[in-house]
């Protein structure tokens, strides 16, 4: 059935980049990744300034579901 397009929006730009046209009822990319930062990492402009003393970032995952990193060592496949 013929639609009509209406505004284009780039929603991210990367290996799996997701553009959606018009109207859409789901959108699903095709990878998923984990980022950790610490304070600060993500700091953006011309005049940034982060003052944190002692900083830590936890990268410690249980969670066995969604740590893909650890079943593909382990050779699980969830």
């Amino acid at each position: 059935m013929p639609a009509i397009v209406g505004f284009v929006k780039v929603i991210s730009v990367g290996s799996s980049a997701i553009v959606q046209f018009g109207d859409s009822v789901q959108l699903s990319p095709a990878s998923s990744s984990k980022t950790y930062a610490g304070s600060g990492s993500f700091l953006t402009g011309s005049l940034t300034n982060s003052n944190n003393a002692v900083s830590a970032t936890n990268t410690n995952d249980p969670d066995v579901q969604d740590n893909t990193e650890n079943n593909l060592a382990n050779g699980v496949n969830v």
